[in-house]
């Protein structure tokens, strides 16, 4: 989209379905809004326009593709919450005369704010005080009014209130113009934007109250962090109350440990998952599963050291790069080692190993290859943040004319992926910002790997958004956010375009010419890590998996002693046909058989009494549903083999029970 001089007569604004419309230079997001519609105009919080979001009353001077940012898009989501730290700001600045503010920016729910309280301390017992006094300050219906200053006026202004974060913030700021955004009696450090007034917030929850060093530097004093979410209806916050009461019985830290999915032991090491015999289940299947489609589609599995020379990293860049996030490099006879931080570089080490010719390609490399991470022990969680984990990693190694293709096949993986478990995409292209120094490579390769992406996106009528600053250092790349059971959004598989590691390690292929080409790489991991796809599988799922992925798939429970013998045949014909069985044979009261089976959310329990002994039958009980009725048992195994076969989803499988 080309941008005009801000002395044209007329703008001409690109809406999402690609018509235009033009209209006066200077006319503002608000009155584009209202040209469409009295509703839109009420409803819009802020727009997006050529990818940067602003404020509704700012006047649009070049032409540009718009978006109209509501309550129902990220950037409307964002531009509110946003505008809610400020008015957490305003609160405890009207509570706590004398504190000083750092930062108060959205995330991806909700949003908080650093305060300096001095030597006052603030608990989550003085939320609720703090909760009234916004909702009090959001009733008041002020304007978020922007002011452009000069930077000198904005430094005098904080010297004056002597308030020594913002001033460190403007120091990183170019001289010039500094933008400030005042609501009520409450002015703050901001290039925006905010939504129109504070009527918009409606309904207010501050979640919880913790540490935070100032710019994250452990040498740097602690701040207060306050967390909050608000919305635009109380109904809103009510179901969101709801999905937070949801997602504790899920979490994944209680139902690993209730269901024997992993353990982390102090003697181990923290953030060092230990897989546990139904973990391992669990992980081995959702392995296999993901092998078994890529061997489909021409990919060679490899498998690569847990350490490294730390000249390969070096090469690839991941050190210095990443270096704050790897383990500091071991000294091995003369030579360094560092413990793997990536799996990458190894698959290049591979292809580079011979010459390919044009006919080779593509070439597919997999590993299922365990790296290593060094995170703040404040950070780790359960299996979702740890210090070493498996990423699900390849790399396709293709020319020019291959790399559409690819990158479809890619995409068409990661979906069928997700398709399996019922998880809705949201996609996302990560694109690099201006900030040179965390990229790497020539810009015009990345210029052309962000077309060919955004053209990839565009051929298959992807509905996405673009990131700016979200890309890795050697490439844009396609995000797939996941949506679970309950709501929740979840970064996981990744499709990445890269044309730097195969200038960093001098990849080739011979063309059809007989002349020396770079092949283009994707990098590519539907799961993203084994585990946190797994911490967010349980959580999805509430640990009621498919029949499928079952640890244990099959209770066989006999009501008595005398019927133990027919329960062993029964188990070893199960296992014959690829189910895996727990046979309850301890002499206990059936009630008690059935609830530990319940509660050990074994999707299918096989009671066997003298009825069923003499009849070849069981009678069948499904977890949460209760009793199916007596079937055959070689009829009922074949309908579970059937069901895992199929990878019927547990809603699917209860559809099925109940409609018989």
């Amino acid at each position: 989209m080309s941008s005009e001089k801000s002395d044209q007569s007329s703008v001409t604004i690109t809406f999402p379905d690609k018509h235009t419309r033009t209209f006066p230079t200077g006319v503002t997001g608000f009155e584009v809004a209202s040209s469409i519609s009295p509703r839109l105009a009420k409803d819009a919080l802020s727009i997006t326009l050529n990818e940067t979001v602003m404020d509704l009353d700012r006047p649009i001077t070049s032409d540009g593709e718009i978006r109209i940012n509501t309550w129902d898009t990220n950037d409307g989501k964002m531009t509110f919450w946003h505008s809610s730290a400020h008015l957490l700001a305003e609160a405890v600045e009207a509570l706590y005369p004398g504190v000083r503010l750092g930062i108060g920016p959205a995330i991806e729910q909700g949003f908080y704010y650093d305060i300096d309280f001095g030597d006052t301390t603030v608990s989550v017992e003085d939320l609720p005080k703090i909760e009234k006094k916004m909702l009090e300050l959001a009733r008041t219906k002020s304007d978020f009014v922007r002011r452009e200053v000069p930077k000198d006026e904005a430094v005098s202004f904080y010297k004056e209130k002597q308030d020594p974060y913002k001033l460190e913030l403007l120091e990183d700021l170019e001289d010039g113009t500094i933008s400030f955004y005042t609501q009520g009696n409450f002015t703050d450090l901001c290039r925006g934007p905010h939504i129109p007034n504070t009527q918009n917030v409606k309904a207010i929850k501050l979640l919880n109250v913790a540490g935070a060093y100032w710019r994250g530097d452990s040498d740097n004093k602690q701040l207060t962090r306050i967390y909050g979410i608000t919305f635009p209806k109380q109904k809103m916050l009510d179901e969101y109350l709801h999905m937070l009461e949801e997602a504790k019985k899920r979490d994944h830290k209680k139902l690993g440990k209730e269901l024997g999915i992993y353990m982390i032991d102090s003697m181990v090491g923290s953030g060092l998952p230990i897989w546990l015999p139904n973990g391992t289940v669990l992980r081995r299947s959702l392995e296999a599963f993901l092998r078994d489609e890529q061997i489909k589609r021409g990919y060679q599995e490899v498998i690569t050291p847990h350490i490294a020379n730390l000249k390969l990293y070096e090469t690839s860049g991941h050190y210095p790069y990443y270096s704050d996030s790897q383990y500091d490099p071991i000294q091995v006879d003369d030579e360094q080692y560092m413990m793997k931080p990536m799996n990458c570089p190894h698959h290049h080490r591979i292809y580079g190993r011979e010459m390919h010719s044009y006919r080779d390609l593509p070439v597919r490399l997999s590993e299922f290859g365990t790296v290593y991470r060094y995170e703040q022990s404040g950070e780790l969680n359960g299996l979702s943040r740890v210090r070493g984990f498996t990423q699900d990693d390849a790399h396709i190694y293709c020319t020019d004319d291959q790399l559409k293709d690819e990158i479809k096949n890619c995409i068409d993986l990661t979906q069928y992926v997700f398709n399996t478990f019922d998880m809705p995409v949201d996609i996302r292209l990560s694109f690099r910002d201006d900030n040179e120094k965390k990229y790497g490579g020539k810009s015009e390769n990345w210029e052309r790997a962000q077309r060919e992406i955004r053209e990839v996106a565009d051929e298959l009528g992807l509905d996405y958004t673009i990131a700016e600053g979200e890309a890795s250092f050697y490439g844009p790349k396609i995000d797939f956010i996941i949506r679970d059971a309950i709501g929740r959004k979840w970064q996981l598989g990744t499709v990445q375009l890269d044309y730097v590691m195969p200038e960093r390690f001098d990849l080739t292929y011979m063309g059809s010419d007989n002349q020396k080409h770079r092949p283009v790489i994707i990098h590519r991991a539907p799961f993203g890590s084994m585990e946190r796809f797994t911490a967010i599988l349980i959580e999805h799922f509430a640990g009621d998996f498919p029949l499928w992925l079952s640890p244990k798939q099959v209770a066989l429970i006999p009501v008595s002693d005398q019927y133990n013998e027919l329960a062993y045949e029964y188990a070893e014909k199960l296992r014959e046909a690829g189910l895996r069985v727990h046979t309850d044979d301890r002499s206990e009261q059936i009630g008690l058989k059935i609830r530990e089976s319940e509660t050990a959310k074994i999707p299918y329990m096989m009671i066997i009494g003298e009825r069923e002994k003499a009849n070849k039958t069981v009678a069948v009980r499904k977890h949460k549903i209760g009793d199916l009725g007596t079937f055959a048992f070689d009829d009922y195994l074949n309908k579970l083999a059937t069901e895992v076969q199929s990878r019927t989803l547990p809603s699917e499988a209860d559809k099925k029970t109940t409609s018989n």
